[in-house]
């Protein structure tokens, strides 16, 4: 699951011009965006669209490469990447898994929290029109290396990143949706540091 969510972390950034297309938009958010905090839900569907599995929880994130990722239901994990180390915390299990961040994060679209705009280096990108007020656009991996080989992204009316659908070569979809977004916040440096918790089983690093 933790991969899927760096990749959208690594792309939902805030600010842009309202009357910009996507990609502009969504280079804008890159450029501009130093902190970011939104609620978010995610559902994994299968390729026949049923639906496998859902999250919901909170994410923030502090550029370049500080990132909080709380998972309330149905199950508690904590996701934190604190601009060296990645770990991720079941809190159920006591079981915390830690890796450098480079190799957590692989040349995904999530290196993009290193602070420069790459994404064009690894997907192609194209204006997807709009549709029930949301303007798209769609990203395709150039290489098949990847965990996703296509990323479609919706901003809304204020210039917001609002829905971001993964599908990876399995014919799997990814749907994140993200709202009460708040951009460039006052995040204590706290929310990007973890202490494995007394007794917790450490596997990794």
């Amino acid at each position: 699951m933790f991969k899927k969510i760096l990749i959208a972390l690594s792309i939902f950034m805030c600010a842009a011009n309202a009357h910009a297309g996507a990609i502009e938009k969504l280079k804008t958010f890159i450029a501009a965006t130093r902190s970011a905090q939104a609620n978010f839900t995610q559902v994994v569907l299968d390729k026949n669209g049923k639906r496998i599995q859902s999250a919901s929880g909170v994410m923030q994130f502090q550029r370049p490469g500080k990132f909080r990722w709380t998972y309330q239901k149905p199950y508690e994990q904590i996701i934190v990447g604190d601009g060296a180390k990645f770990w991720l915390y079941d809190v159920d299990l006591n079981q915390v898994t830690v890796k450098k961040l480079d190799a957590a994060l692989g040349s995904s679209p999530a290196a993009l929290l290193a602070g420069s705009n790459e994404i064009e280096r690894g997907f192609t990108l194209k204006e997807s029109g709009s549709q029930d007020g949301l303007d798209w656009l769609q990203a395709v991996a150039k290489t098949q290396d990847g965990s996703f080989d296509k990323i479609l992204m919706a901003f809304n009316a204020q210039s917001e990143l609002t829905i971001m659908e993964l599908s990876d070569m399995f014919g799997h979809k990814t749907v994140l949706r993200f709202s009460a977004m708040q951009r460039n916040p006052k995040l204590p440096e706290q929310q990007f540091q973890f202490t494995p918790p007394k007794g917790a089983d450490v596997v990794g690093e």
